[in-house]
């Protein structure tokens, strides 16, 4: 009798352990989807190209899934990191703002892929420092008004940039074809994926699972724009040879070899710059996948932050080795995995793993898409990094007293949103992050003033949820 109930039992632990292990399997891919055609979005946009976006989405949620200091969560190249190496990129080649005063003229004769790779390198160092000094704490005392602001000034910046791209302004080289033909097809992407993130969830939510809004959108354009056989710029993508001898020398062409003082003088600034970034993306995440975790699992479980912070730092300098761009914790996709029912480490990193699985068997499609498409899928990015939320509730204010349970915004925290927005755009995040929380704290000494504050917290992360893609 107790060999018949051990036996039962064994057989119930067995099923058990196989179910859940399907489970997390499943949410690793069905998460991977979102991320490949966002990798490839971002590595359009960075300039690296959609293969060197979609490889980095994979290394990055790989290595961050494995090391992280989040037990469930989704890594990768997002808006504000991507946004961020476009400009180091920009200087490197001495494109766009920095075709006076680029690299070219700073240091002659330095090679741009190494000096890009070189930045990503210093960033890897910087955050393994900060994590080794335990500064991770530190995310606390960042106020929300100058998370909002540096958040719309990255959003603005892909909105510019795909204008300028679109229509060939500012000096950028516009899309083959017809300026008009590229145009709509990018609106027509945007539109697409706009309407699958607000319709799909209602109506087809395991299906939208696997066939996100973002991917969804490619998909149809795709296929549109090919029975069409409009003349338009396709994607250009570099083959990714699966053997020793091919990742060797990948590896080989990007490491940096040249570490002059006077060069790693000129990449600290942007090194510090993307350290910044990937600490505030990654440890906000953090903190809203710790209160969904603790609704979903209860108990006291924390991101152990400055080890999140090392992981990541370990993943950008592997994407800086195969000429990739760095990410950070993604909001979206952490929530999203953690919905699709994942409760072991193993499902983060199985998002890279199916990542690099997918990229190989279709990476022969890519150069189908066209490029005109990653800017639609590119202005739907931007719509949903823009934080709306106190634009929309200082509008209200205008015109209505705000009702119970709403955001409560004042002039002097628009005052602070749109002051770190024009310095963003104008100048760094660096300046406009250090700046206006300095200057946030020496106000409050003198008028007691508040940070952004919901009544009801829950509004942020049911405003999180609403939205499918980051």
């Amino acid at each position: 009798m107790m060999e018949r109930l051990t036996s039962q039992s064994s057989s119930n632990s067995s099923q058990n352990f196989v179910s859940e292990l399907a489970t997390n399997l499943v949410a690793g891919l069905t998460i991977s989807f979102v991320a490949i055609s966002l990798g490839a979005a971002f590595g359009i946009l960075s300039g690296r190209g959609a293969s060197a976006g979609i490889l980095s989405a994979g290394i990055i949620a790989l290595i961050a899934g494995l090391l992280g200091g989040t037990r469930i969560q989704a890594s990768g190249p997002t808006a504000p990191m991507t946004a961020v190496s476009v400009l180091v990129i920009a200087y490197a080649t001495s494109t766009g703002r920095y075709a006076e005063n680029g690299l070219e003229l700073a240091f002659p004769g330095a090679d741009p892929v190494q000096f890009v790779n070189l930045v990503f390198v210093l960033t890897a160092v910087i955050l393994l420092i900060v994590a080794l000094l335990r500064l991770g704490r530190l995310i606390q005392f960042i106020p929300r008004t100058v998370i909002s602001g540096f958040m719309n000034g990255i959003a603005i910046l892909i909105w510019a940039d795909q204008v300028k791209k679109l229509f060939g302004l500012a000096g950028e080289q516009p899309y083959e074809g017809s300026t008009q033909a590229n145009v709509l097809v990018a609106l027509a992407t945007f539109a697409i994926a706009f309407a699958i993130s607000i319709l799909g969830k209602r109506l087809f939510p395991r299906f939208q699972s696997f066939l996100p809004g973002t991917l969804l959108a490619i998909l149809i354009v795709t296929v549109a724009v090919q029975l069409s056989a409009l003349d338009i710029q396709m994607t250009k993508t570099e083959k990714v040879e699966n053997s020793i001898a091919a990742w060797s020398a990948l590896v080989e062409r990007n490491l940096p070899v040249n570490w002059d003082t006077d060069l790693v003088l000129l990449a600290l600034p942007f090194a510090f710059q993307l350290t910044m970034l990937c600490y505030l993306d990654t440890l906000l995440t953090s903190l809203v996948m710790d209160k969904k975790m603790f609704e979903r699992f209860g108990g006291d479980e924390r991101t152990k932050l400055n080890k999140e912070l090392a992981a990541q730092g370990v993943a950008t300098a592997a994407i800086s080795l195969v000429g990739g761009i760095p990410g950070a914790q993604a909001t979206i996709r952490s929530v999203l995995i953690l919905n699709e029912g994942a409760t072991w480490r193993l499902a983060s990193a199985s998002v890279g793993v199916f990542v690099l699985i997918e990229m190989l068997l279709f990476q022969d499609y890519i150069g189908m898409i066209p490029v005109c498409v990653f800017s639609g899928i590119l202005f739907k990015v931007g719509y949903d990094v823009f934080d709306w939320g106190p634009t929309v509730a200082w509008v209200k204010r205008l015109f209505a007293k705000p009702a119970i349970g709403t955001l409560k915004m004042t002039h002097m925290d628009m005052f602070f949103i749109g002051g770190t927005t024009a310095v963003t755009l104008v100048k760094d995040l660096n300046t406009a992050v250090i700046a206006f929380t300095a200057l946030f704290y020496l106000v409050r000494l003198y008028f007691h003033i508040p940070d952004l504050a919901f009544t009801e917290p829950e509004n942020e992360i049911q405003q999180i949820e609403a939205s499918p893609e980051d």
